[in-house]
């Protein structure tokens, strides 16, 4: 069992360039789509098809899509970040400033300071550097009964996601999700570079590959789980003895 919980505890979104000719094995790649394949999903709908793009011209092509970053993102985010790891450390969620381009973090960001866009020209190149591009569609007509909204069948994506990076970090493969292929521009133009029917949602992204610095790491925190633990009623505090 401690294993198991090291290696949730260890799995990390791997946000930094992998080796490009360092491909996946197969049998990897199979183990890992086999994890997903077992996630709970409502009603045992498997909502879910799974479109894997290890062609470097496809990768390189949809690398190449214009993925503007919103400024509504950019504004919510903002609330999330810490500017010191004392900071990071004491909050026990978010994530460190430093992670974004420094336009990103001013209180009053205005369009016209994203003209260029670091972080739209580093997630160009990450996607370029990565052996295989796994995108997750989402499958509406596939749904619970009487589960109007489908809140349980997009919680089954999060699961179908969580078991495949579980997998490829146990098998020492990087995982990072790629969010920004999913909507807008971007998400109607590899819908139609990969021939993805109309009626199907891209959910997510996911790059594979193995990282070409592994010393490049970051803090990470969660709350303990006495922090967000209520015993009987809400509000009562758990004691562990």
């Amino acid at each position: 069992m401690n294993d198991l919980l090291n290696l949730i505890k260890d799995r990390h979104s791997s946000r930094i360039f992998f080796d490009p000719n360092r491909s996946i094995a197969k049998d990897d790649l199979h183990k890992i789509l086999e994890a997903g394949s077992w996630a709970p999903t409502a009603h045992n709908m498997q909502n879910f098809e799974v479109l894997i793009v290890d062609d470097k011209k496809l990768i390189e092509a949809i690398a190449d899509l214009k993925m503007p970053t919103s400024m509504t993102f950019i504004k919510e985010n903002y609330k999330q970040l810490s500017f010191s790891e004392k900071d990071l450390l004491q909050k026990k969620t978010g994530v460190l400033g430093t992670m974004f381009p420094p336009a990103w973090t001013k209180p009053n960001v205005k369009k016209a300071d994203i003209t260029t866009d670091d972080r739209g020209d580093f997630m160009q190149k990450e996607l370029i550097s990565s052996p295989v591009l796994g995108i997750v569609l989402y499958d509406p007509s596939r749904r619970a009964p009487a589960s109007e909204g489908d809140f349980l069948g997009i919680i089954s994506l999060g699961c179908v996601m969580e078991n495949m990076w579980l997998m490829a970090n146990s098998l020492g493969i990087d995982f990072h999700i790629v969010s920004s292929l999913s909507n807008g521009p971007a998400g109607k133009n590899i819908k139609k570079l990969l021939n993805i029917p109309k009626e199907l949602i891209i959910a997510y992204s996911f790059r594979l590959g193995y990282a070409v610095n592994k010393n490049n790491k970051y803090l990470r925190v969660r709350r303990d789980v006495e922090d967000f633990m209520h015993h009987n009623k809400y509000g009562a505090k758990h004691e562990r003895n």
